[in-house]
């Protein structure tokens, strides 16, 4: 009994958030309609984009309440079915296709009612570290580089190697990727944590299986305006470049790092032939690793900061398991379980990154409720 009351004083309450933003959407497209509103083109741009923001879930309230009507008429059509086998089961047929459209309908208002993390839409960092299992784990830095590259091909996002310190057989002790385009933070986020390798390494003669963790950090770009940073602040150094580049490397110091001095954070890049490239790229990672500190700072305990989400690498820590002998990835915070590990490493993440965005927006939606 207790458990239908929370359904419906949650229902009640979904209906007052949707039926009061469907209103201010009509008082909206009323605004756009005054002359006075009319003659002030920054004040119409600032309404046109509020209302273009709540016009799905106004639509949305005006289907389901046509809807409500539709199942009225059926659960009628039910009861004055009586004796009549064949009305009645149509009549049954009909209220349930109603009830899982409704249930479709209120999960979509949900979603569209939860307040918005206005960083989902930037572009994002994603800092990949080898942790626990040595030159294994290091082979993992690289699979999952390549995983993330491939996801972001699929969904027709660019990327951009940052930063990286390879150990010289396709593995990263360190590498960040700059995942660019609409919405890349927001579909990647849920990516931080501690990733789980379970596997027969190369290296292993007695086909004994390892376990190792990769350290995932996903970091929304902070743009230049949002960061004010004091060049006294920064000790800039450069050096011959270690990696590829032909006849410059090793003769021309177009390698940088940059260490911002209040914090200590510091980042390298060696990516290109040019230092000033080199520079601007660095400085660009460098603005976000300040903030993220900054946010850390503040408060530690927030899942979405950097070092909670990373957490120390340890074996036992984990938001995701990739066995290798099974055939499967389980994420451990939705227990999802796939057995498809080759399709995964190659991309294919919609059904983790989509599972992850809707256990995101039950619990927001608990929350608000």
């Amino acid at each position: 009994m207790a458990e239908t009351n929370t359904a419906e004083s949650k229902e009640s309450l979904l209906l007052v958030k949707w039926e009061a933003t469907a209103r201010r959407y009509d008082e909206l497209t009323r605004q756009l309609t005054e002359p006075s509103v009319l003659n002030q083109p920054d004040q119409v741009r600032k309404l046109n984009k509020e209302r273009t923001d709540l016009e799905e879930v106004a639509h949305l309230l005006a289907d389901y309440q046509a809807l409500l009507k539709q199942l009225d008429d059926a659960g009628q059509m039910l009861k004055d079915a009586g004796a009549d086998a064949g009305l009645k089961e149509l009549a049954t047929e009909e209220v349930r296709t109603l009830q899982e459209g409704r249930r479709r309908m209120e999960e979509r208002a949900m979603e569209l009612l939860v307040p918005k993390d206005p960083r989902d839409g930037k572009n994002t960092f994603v800092e990949i570290r080898a942790g626990a299992g040595g030159e294994e784990a290091a082979l993992f830095a690289g699979d999952l580089l390549r995983m993330y590259t491939r996801y972001a091909e699929r969904k027709r996002l660019k990327t951009e190697l940052m930063e990286a310190d390879e150990t010289g057989i396709g593995g990263y002790k360190n590498v960040v990727l700059l995942v660019e385009g609409k919405g890349a933070y927001g579909r990647l986020r849920h990516e931080s944590g501690v990733h789980r390798v379970q596997r027969v390494p190369a290296t292993e003669a007695s086909g004994r299986i390892h376990t190792s963790t990769v350290t995932v950090a996903v970091m929304p770009e902070v743009e230049e305006v949002d960061v004010n940073i004091n060049p006294n602040d920064l000790r800039i150094d450069t050096f011959c470049s270690s990696g590829a580049g032909g006849q410059s490397v090793n003769t021309t110091k177009s390698a940088v790092r940059i260490t911002h001095i209040p914090t200590g954070v510091v980042v390298t890049c060696q990516d290109e032939r040019s230092q000033l490239k080199n520079r601007a790229k660095a400085m660009r990672t460098l603005r976000t690793r300040i903030v993220e500190a900054e946010r850390e700072k503040q408060d530690a305990e927030i899942a979405q900061q950097r070092k909670s989400q990373v957490g120390t690498g340890d074996r036992s820590e984990k938001i995701r398991t990739y066995n290798f002998p099974q055939n499967r990835v389980t994420d451990h915070r939705i227990g999802l379980t796939l057995h498809r590990l080759e399709q995964v490493l190659d991309g294919d993440m919609d059904e983790l990154i989509e599972g992850l965005k809707t256990a995101q927006t039950k619990q927001m939606v608990s929350e608000v409720s």
